[in-house]
């Protein structure tokens, strides 16, 4: 008897595919995917386990892996539905978009009843540029399955981007209702509910997650897609004041490292603070600053571990609501010096922050003024100018320079 006829293995093959099937469902996911493994070894080429292989691969987030084996299922079982479901998320995941969609739609043609294809389809769609046909799938999506949050939570942020405002406030509601992250998606709601009280600030997961998924792209977007000249016009006024050179100074939110090049001439020395630890790798690469550390900046200046006579922020506001602890420990950091940031302008001064359907917030001057004196600040110049470009519309903003006098 040849060892292809041995019935034995295929009862090994067996005994492995349950085993990793009752350990996916567990969420054990690495021992799944051994299992998987010895099952193929006893029977090759056997398209269910290629498909449970495929499936665990992807929930280890290894979606080259998993490309690799829903391919195999396919070669096996060339219209499978579960193993185009799973080449196409693959495909996404990999970031390869443009060959993701066809892959989506090929199985749409076969089974236009598969919610999580539709899903998928329109993020893709999304990635690639085409919002309102990204949307029409997430709406196709809640059609089929009023309860997917996550589908909800895609609808209502592509109808806040189309400025379909309303439309975005029914999904975010509906993301709400059925499961989604409260504090994130109150957040969302908040930006695009007129006269909605604004929280004090976005949850702080956002943030992170927002600049870590970001940072491939962070300076090619923002200079060239946006035409971000915020960082320039910050640092040219803070050289016109005259007031260096300074002993330490710390550049907040610093991101990649777009205000490192320019404030190291004027600084002995130069620390990097951002919430998004892939930004910090980033900025790292640039070599121009002394210490870089991934963390929330009012945290760190409330250590107390350094002491700044220079202390800039540019573009960071924007994503602080209020930002009253940040004037506070900005100020207990300082003996003495120049704490300058930019902001979007509030247009009308009947609040003191707003959260926009940009998901940024803007600010009064009359409300910076009151938190600088407060705080033991003294206005050396509040200068209008564009921060960036929206739409090709160009944002208004405030150059702000504040003085902290000695103690």
């Amino acid at each position: 008897m040849t060892e292809a006829d041995d019935p034995s293995r295929f009862e090994r093959a067996k005994s492995s595919f349950f085993a990793g099937l009752g350990c996916l469902e567990r969420g054990e996911l690495a021992a799944a995917e051994q299992h998987f493994l010895a099952s193929l070894g006893a029977v090759p080429g056997r398209a269910s386990t290629l498909v449970n292989l495929a499936a665990t691969q992807l929930a280890l987030a290894r979606p080259a892996d998993a490309l690799a084996s829903a391919d195999a299922a396919l070669r096996a079982e060339p219209d499978g539905l579960d193993a185009l479901l799973h080449r196409a998320t693959a495909l996404l995941q990999l970031g390869r978009f443009e060959q993701a969609l066809p892959a989506f739609d090929r199985l749409l043609a076969a089974d236009a009843g598969v919610v999580d294809a539709w899903l998928g389809r329109g993020r893709a769609l999304e990635r690639l540029g085409r919002r309102g046909d990204a949307l029409a799938s997430f709406q196709r999506v809640v059609a089929l399955d009023p309860s997917r949050a996550d589908a909800w939570s895609g609808y209502g942020t592509l109808a806040r981007e189309l400025g379909r405002l309303d439309d975005a406030a029914h999904a975010f509601r509906e993301a709400l209702r059925h499961g989604a992250a409260p504090g994130l998606h109150e957040y969302y709601l908040a930006s695009v509910v007129e006269g909605a009280p604004p929280p004090s600030a976005p949850p702080r997961e956002y943030v992170q997650t927002l600049f870590d998924e970001y940072a491939d792209e962070f300076e090619t977007h923002l200079v060239s897609v946006l035409h971000y000249r915020g960082h320039l016009q910050l640092i040219e006024g803070l050289a016109a004041l005259a007031r260096g050179p300074y002993r330490s100074a710390l550049d907040i939110g610093c991101g990649t490292g777009l205000c490192g090049p320019l404030l190291r001439p004027m600084a002995e020395r130069l620390v990097g603070i951002d919430l998004a630890p892939k930004m910090i790798e980033k900025a790292t690469a640039l070599g121009v600053y002394d210490v870089l550390e991934a963390a929330d900046v009012v945290d760190y200046l409330r250590r107390g571990e350094s002491r700044f006579d220079l202390i800039v922020a540019s573009d960071v506001l924007i994503y602080i609501g209020d930002p009253a602890p940040l004037f506070a420990a900005v100020r207990a950091a300082m003996d003495r010096g120049v704490f300058c940031f930019s902001v979007e302008a509030l247009a009308d001064d009947d609040s003191d922050f707003r959260l926009q359907a940009s998901l940024r917030y803007a600010h009064s001057e009359a409300y910076l003024q009151r938190l600088a004196a407060e705080h033991g600040f003294t206005l050396l110049v509040a200068r209008p100018g564009a921060v960036r470009q929206d739409q090709r519309r160009p944002i208004a903003g405030l150059f702000v320079y504040l003085e902290a006098a000695p103690r």
